[in-house]
């Protein structure tokens, strides 16, 4: 596994088959698209929610999300708004479970550490 000049990653080199390589916004992009799923996390900081996502392009949700790679293994930096009433304790260890398996299932590369910052508590509207 090797980073090269543009920020991707090779995680597949084969003579025969070719090369995969993966840019390290498409693993934040992973991350947040995972935690974000999460029952009790209302966005990323910067308010990307899910429903955002359609109208802004996916690019704008690895916002508040940092992947650091080394030797194939991965950190990830999340700051995120949680919604008031959820157990903080309880969705940050949903949210780091959730991202790790998501980065390792897809790319195939080791998540060491998923890192939390809880930026905001959100109370739910009321109509």
């Amino acid at each position: 596994m090797a980073k090269d000049e543009r920020n991707t990653y090779t995680i597949q080199s084969d003579a025969s088959l070719g090369e995969v390589k993966i840019a390290d916004e498409v693993v934040a992009i992973i991350a947040a698209l995972a935690a974000t799923e999460v029952d009790g996390v209302a966005s990323m900081a910067g308010n990307i929610t899910n429903e955002v996502i359609g109208k802004l392009g996916i690019k704008n949700l690895s916002k508040g999300v940092k992947v650091d790679v080394l030797e194939g293994v991965v950190t990830v930096s999340l700051a995120l708004n949680l919604k008031y009433d959820y157990n903080i304790m309880e969705v940050t260890a949903k949210v780091q479970e959730k991202v790790k398996n998501a980065v390792e299932n897809m790319t195939g590369l080791e998540v060491a550490d998923v890192n939390i910052k809880v930026a905001g508590v959100e109370m739910e509207k009321q109509d």
